[in-house]
């Protein structure tokens, strides 16, 4: 069937009290090299300086080392420490020969940012640190991080080892989803056995709504940043890279953004939105609804509306869950979301009766 498509504009129109209208807020002043700011569900990028420069990371690079591990391996895993896994730079001080949990060695790669923690981790997830940095580099691939590439878990500095403030800021918010890698990042102190270990992100507590984040730094990449906050059901991303000021540029970056934006909902999952003709059904008809939630962040004077494209019509049957066109999801006219849409019930085929004078 000639896939015809039939379009209907659903403009949502956003009143608010002048009270709670986002304001234009200057842009912040920062001090790093390249930095990014992001919305974490719509990945619209909020404001940017030099996001694709290659730069090194430092010991961000655990976010990636984290999500590799949490998809390798039991928390529950018991692992032995053995001599090779020791590595200059911050450290969990590790011993060799001593039992840990994966759990713990997740704590004390994430809180004090052990580089002994990352080797650790790596060799028993890989198996063997190469096979583990190698799957580092598939998940990069598979999130579209084009300006990554890893040499080694724990982020010290190494030839082939880089990446940008987009790509970090794509991967915390993909990392951002697992509830096990939250729990680590937004905790502020951990035991391991007789260790206490103190969370070295600053901004938890300090910055409202501060949520998670690693730090960084050696010689090479200077201080670096990746953080997240959440207010009024909007989660942000900021990452400066190769910064002096850091905490300052987070908290900056993060008042902009939760001042200048509000997120808002286009779609609904599972709510009906649509209608499809259907031929030689049992009804005319199908509701349809959307396969995802869609929310965006608008500034003042923005506006999302909604283009369905569907086909002429469907014939019968109709199964439950068939997907049928799609909804256009735009700001100011511009498309920003695709979301599919499906049949919210079954329609049976109509049973054929043959014309009235013919039954005569």
């Amino acid at each position: 069937m000639k896939r015809a498509v039939r379009t209907i504009c659903l403009c949502f129109s956003f009143v608010f009290l002048t009270s709670v209208l986002p304001c234009h807020a200057a842009s912040p002043a920062i001090s790093a090299s390249s930095y990014i700011l992001i919305d974490a569900g719509s990945g619209r990028v909020l404001l940017a300086h030099n996001e694709t420069k290659e730069l090194a990371i430092a010991s961000t690079t655990k976010i990636m080392t984290a999500l590799v591990a949490l998809r390798s391996a039991k928390l529950t895993d018991v692992v032995t420490v053995k001599h090779e896994h020791l590595r200059e730079g911050s450290s969990m001080y590790l011993a060799p020969g001593e039992t840990l949990t994966m759990e713990a060695l997740l704590y004390g790669l994430m809180l004090p940012s052990g580089n002994d923690a990352a080797e650790c981790i790596a060799d028993h997830c890989g198996p063997g640190t190469e096979n583990f940095v190698r799957r580092m580099n598939d998940m990069a691939a598979a999130l579209g991080m084009t300006h990554t590439a890893f040499a080694n878990p724990s982020g010290l500095d190494e030839a082939g080892h880089h990446s940008c403030a987009q790509d970090m800021a794509r991967l915390m918010a993909y990392a951002m989803r697992d509830p096990a890698f939250v729990q680590i990042v937004s905790s502020k102190t951990a035991t391991a056995g007789t260790r206490t270990m103190a969370n070295h992100n600053k901004l938890l507590g300090a910055v409202e709504g501060c949520i998670g984040g690693k730090t960084g730094y050696t010689g090479a990449a200077g201080r670096t940043l990746v953080t997240c906050a959440e207010r009024n059901g909007m989660r942000l991303i900021a990452v400066t890279l190769h910064d002096g000021s850091d905490w300052a540029d987070h908290t900056a970056l993060y008042e902009y953004g939760f001042s200048t934006y509000c997120v808002e909902r286009a779609l609904s999952r599972g709510e009906s939105c649509a209608v499809a003709a259907v031929r030689g059904g049992t009804a005319s008809y199908v509701a349809l609804r959307a396969e995802e939630n869609v929310f965006f962040p608008l500034t003042e004077g923005e506006t999302l509306s909604v283009r369905f494209e569907l086909p002429d019509c469907v014939y019968a049957p109709v199964s439950l869950g068939q997907r049928i066109g799609e909804a256009v999801v735009l700001l100011d006219g511009a498309e920003v979301a695709r979301v599919s849409l499906s049949a919210v019930r079954r329609v049976e085929e109509a049973e054929y009766r043959a014309p009235r004078f013919w039954r005569r």
